[in-house]
């Protein structure tokens, strides 16, 4: 049975394989974005959908309105504003959704394998062990033949007292929003001094608005 389980899932996974490629396609993603808007424009304002819609039309309505209190938004940069921020906003919360659901997914998973549900144990523990062999693979080709692969992989893939061999999750987090604080203040900066845009000067002028409305 355990096997019967497991080539059922790899012939799942190679049928399947093709349409994963596709939906990888940045195109791809966006003509599904553009269905889901026009599917949710469709819709009664009653139903569930139309409630989603209207919410949705809101706040990029008021994403706009912020930025009309920065720059000046006229009617053809408004209808460009609008287009990409309900594409933007719509395409974060797809790709939530589905982050959220391939965790919850994963949860399950490890919950069938660990109290063996539907004898599915090794199945998943075998198809887990493949993809872990093929990961490991670049990392064992590059071992020094002097150096025995025990200390290679206690040395850098998995250390005796069982800590994994990357920081914590909130230094990672912590680091990576450094990053990308980083990288963009080096986007406004260029665009401030190489092109007639002065984001700089527009963020100063907001926050110096946004200053002067508050108490006191």
């Amino acid at each position: 049975m355990d096997t019967g389980l497991g080539d059922a899932t790899a012939m799942i996974r190679t049928l399947s394989a093709p349409f994963r490629m596709a939906l990888r396609f940045p195109l791809v993603q966006f003509a599904l974005v553009i269905a889901l808007i026009l599917l949710l424009q469709a819709a009664d304002d009653k139903s569930a959908f139309g409630m989603i819609f209207n919410g949705l039309d809101r706040l990029v309505e008021d994403t706009v309105e912020l930025f009309a209190a920065v720059f000046t938004v006229k009617s053809f940069t408004r209808s460009w504003l609008t287009f990409g921020f309900m594409i933007a906003y719509v395409y974060l919360a797809g790709w939530l959704i589905l982050s959220l659901g391939a965790a919850a997914i994963r949860r399950l998973i490890d919950l069938a394998g660990r109290h063996n549900l539907f004898w599915s144990r090794n199945a998943i523990a075998r198809q887990r062990g493949i993809a872990a062999y093929r990961a490991w693979l670049p990392f064992e080709s590059i071992r020094p033949a002097h150096v025995s692969q025990r200390d290679w992989e206690e040395e850098f893939a998995w250390p005796p007292d069982n800590r994994p061999p990357y920081p914590p999750l909130r230094q990672r987090l912590l680091r990576a929003g450094l990053l990308q604080a980083m990288a963009i203040a080096i986007v406004l900066v260029v665009l401030q001094v190489f092109t007639p845009f002065p984001v700089v000067s527009w963020l100063g002028s907001a926050v110096a608005r946004l200053v002067g409305r508050g108490p006191g």
